[in-house]
Parts: structure tokens; sequence; C-alpha cells
């Protein structure tokens, strides 16, 4: 305790040259704007991933499950009605994916269309999503089609009677004709009824929804699902719906709830977090060697100050341990001031929304930058500085004579 007192004394007493004071103060703020820096970022990147959770749910469904052998599911229909029957399972629809080649008018676009039943509202929240017209079962008069915006937008279509688009699906089975190419080819015209944004690249690119039994007879499928989506009752468990679902199907399937479904994409959004957190782990290193110059300063400026500890007898490792724990303290103190100014700034925009993103916001779902902290992110960064200036200490009096070399 005497070392950190003596440490104590050392930083904030003044000191006979002023430039020690400032390289001092420069030391401070470069960690406290690193650390700062640090806090604000990944505060950024959790509100974007928190923002993407909460728009994928609006279009996953809560669980899906999915073949383990191939990208089909043999007799859909029975097992669908299998787990429909089990405790804690609200609705259980039938999903149909595939690629094919979009129509419209002079436009030609490739898609990924999904085939659903009329009623798969009761899995998915995507009639919420909707930005134009609505989303419509087959009648008499036509077959229906939801589109995303990007895919609207490609195609130059809105909803209407008069809006159609072609699909055209290379067929799975039978021979090709080289004299009638076209014949290669399944096809199917719908109309455009809907049109939705849930503010996901992935999901807002591409894709089509159309009813089940249009995209079997396209992709040449009979009573085969390229998945099931389940939604467990409002009573259940997801969890443990989810492992009576595993336990039912068995091991040739696989049973995702809606974060294991776009794995992938959040895999990719924690890469870039912790690849841009490390580049300002650098940064902050970088800050650090401040800390070094102020170290071998202060040492000049305290020589006397040592040279009379050493003398009253006090032992050498005492005295390196009082400028280890003014390494730390300058760190610490910097430190401390970033994630304090970091907090701050993070719960403010959290919750005023201050910085706005650019753009036309009439057009955005969301106008003001994401953000969300998380006390893990905090305690990541405040153990780094406090590694930092522990290691800037240790390295500054590591080669420090501790001899009497004054005449005190």
């Amino acid at each position: 305790m005497l070392s950190l007192r003596i440490a104590l004394r050392y930083l904030f007493a003044k000191k006979s040259h002023s430039a020690v004071n400032v390289i001092s103060l420069v030391s401070m703020a470069g960690v406290a704007v690193a650390a700062m820096a640090m806090i604000c970022v990944l505060s950024v990147f959790n509100g974007f991933s928190h923002l993407a959770q909460s728009r994928l749910s609006l279009v996953d469904a809560p669980l899906r499950l999915t073949s383990a052998r191939g990208a089909v599911i043999e007799n859909a229909d029975s097992l669908a009605e299998v787990l429909a029957s089990l405790p804690g399972v609200g609705a259980v629809c039938r999903v149909v994916e595939g690629q094919a080649m979009a129509i419209a008018g002079d436009k030609q676009v490739p898609v990924i269309i999904h085939g659903v039943p009329d009623d798969y509202g009761r899995v998915s929240d995507i009639a919420s999503t909707l930005i134009d017209g609505e989303i419509r079962p087959s009648d008499e008069l036509a077959d229906y089609a939801t589109l995303s915006v990007g895919l609207a937008l490609a195609l130059d279509v809105r909803p209407s009677y008069n809006s159609l688009v072609r699909l055209l699906v290379p067929r799975r089975t039978g021979r090709i004709n080289p004299a009638a190419p076209l014949a290669s080819f399944r096809s199917d015209t719908l109309v455009v009824s809907g049109v939705y944004e849930t503010d996901q690249q992935e999901y807002d690119a591409e894709r089509l929804f159309m009813p089940l039994d249009r995209a079997r007879r396209l992709l040449d499928y009979t009573t085969q699902a390229t998945a099931i989506d389940i939604a467990p009752a409002e009573d259940a468990s997801e969890a443990e719906v989810a492992a009576a679902l595993g336990r039912a199907a068995g091991e040739q399937y696989c049973v995702a709830d809606r974060l294991e479904q776009e794995e992938t994409s959040f895999r990719m959004i924690n890469v870039e977090k912790w690849v841009t957190f490390l580049m300002l782990v650098f940064i902050l290193v970088m800050a650090s060697f401040n800390i070094l110059s102020t170290m071998s300063m202060l040492i000049i400026e305290k020589r006397r100050g040592i040279a009379l500890l050493s003398a009253i007898g006090a032992p050498g490792g005492m005295i390196k341990r009082i400028f280890l724990a003014q390494g730390f303290l300058v760190a610490a103190v910097g430190g401390m001031a970033g994630l304090v100014a970091g907090v701050i700034l993070v719960l403010l925009q959290q919750h005023f929304g201050f910085i706005e993103l650019g753009g036309d916001h009439s057009q955005m779902s969301i106008t003001t930058y994401p953000v969300r902290l998380m006390g893990g992110d905090v305690a990541v960064v405040a153990g780094i500085i406090a590694v930092i200036g522990l290691a800037a200490g240790a390295i500054s009096s590591w080669r420090l004579d501790t001899r009497p070399s004054v005449n005190t």
C-alpha cells in the first residue's frame, strides 16, 4: 500500500518541469479516447446485431426442421401431421424453396422462390413487413405472389392485377429436347399482390413467396418439402418444443431456432465486430507508448526521490512497485475517463438518438444509429486497459536503477 500511496502522490503532484505534466495528460487522453471509441464501436455493432435479430424474427419461423441428409424432406406431408400432434406445437407449415428466373415485361431476374401454404401467417409475421399491397391466398381469379422490395424494384412491378410475373424453372426430371428447348422448363404466371421490406439484404434482394401447391408443381415435387416451419403454442417453451421435435423426428433431421437459421449472417456480424475490436486494441497499444514516455520522464523527474528512498533503506523491489503502480494508474485514470464518456455517449444515443443515419428518412424504418450497451464489452475493455497499464509500468520499472547515486 505504501508503494501505491507514493505512486498516487507522484501522479497528482506538481512536476518541476511542465513538459512532464503535459506528457502525462497526453498519455491519459490517448487512453481515454481509445477506450471511448472501443465502447462506442462495440455498442454500435451490438445495436445492429439486435436490430437484425428483431427483423429476422418477423420473417423466420420460431423453429425450422430440415433434412440432415439432403436438401429435401421426403413424405413431408405425413411428417408434418406427426409433428403437429406433439404437445406444445402450435402450428406447422410445409415450405418449398428453390431457384427460378422471374420475368416481367423486358426485365429478367434470378429469384429464390418460397412456396408456403395460405396459413403461413401462423408461423411467420411477414405480413407486418408489408409496405405495399397485401398477402392474398389463391382464388378462382389468379394465384398471387408477394415480392421482396429489391425484386419488385428490379422487375419494376407493384401490386396490381396488371402486374404479372412469369417464373421459369428447369425440369428436374425427364429428357431435354434440343428441338424444343422451352419444353425443358416449367413455367407459371403469378399476380403481384404485395411487397415487403425487412431492411435485411438477404431477405429484401431476390425473394418471392407463392402458393405451396404452385411451387411444388413448378419444382417437380409432390409430397416433398425443403423445410417444415413450426411455431410453439403460446404457453409452451421454445427450447422444450425444439427438443421434442428432435426426439420425434430422429437424427436424420435438424431443428434450428431463429438464430441458428441465420447462423452465417450473425457469425459475420460477430467477426466484423471483433476484427474492428482488435484494430482498436492495436490503436490503444500505440497510445500506450505515450505512457512509456511519461514513465521515462517521471523517472528522470524523481531521480532524487529514488535515491533518497534507497538511502533510507527502501528495498529495490518497493521502488520498482511504485513505478509499476504509476504506469497502471496513468492507464487506469485515462481508461476510466474514456469508459465513463463512452458509456454516457452510448446511453444518450440509445435513449435520445441524436446521431442520425444519412439518406431519405421517409424511406427508412430506422433513422438513428442503433446502439446497445453490454456490460461484458465494458469489462473486456477495462481488462485490456488494466493489462496495458501493468505492462507499461513493468517495462518502465524493469531496468530502473534503484542504487543510491545522489548525495542526499
